[in-house]
């Protein structure tokens, strides 16, 4: 059973019994995994599948990310290559990163 954050207007889920935000298109699965340490989220693994690459959809799915993390009062870990990358093209983000992980 999913459980939206919030109601997103994008489409994406925050599945917290699987520890993923997840966007369905098209009938295939996007996600972003996640591991809790306290009130640090490790975002550690994205996923979108080859057919639907280069239409921005992991982006959308980290931007949730770091949504849910600000008004929930987590600190994000980008421990995934590309969260680290997305983190980077976007320093309004910083101060939802673990510190540490600022740049």
């Amino acid at each position: 059973m999913t459980t939206p954050a919030s109601a997103p207007a994008d489409g994406v889920v925050h599945n917290a019994a699987r520890s993923r935000f997840e966007l369905e298109v098209d009938g295939m699965l996007c996600r972003a995994d996640y591991r809790m340490d306290g009130d640090t989220m490790w975002v550690v693994h994205t996923e979108v599948p080859p057919a639907l690459e280069g239409r921005g959809l992991a982006g959308r799915i980290v931007a949730a990310v770091f949504a849910h993390a600000r008004a929930t009062g987590l600190k994000v870990v980008p421990a995934c290559s590309y969260v680290r990358a997305w983190a980077q093209r976007h320093p309004e983000q910083a101060e939802v990163l673990a510190p540490g992980w600022q740049r």
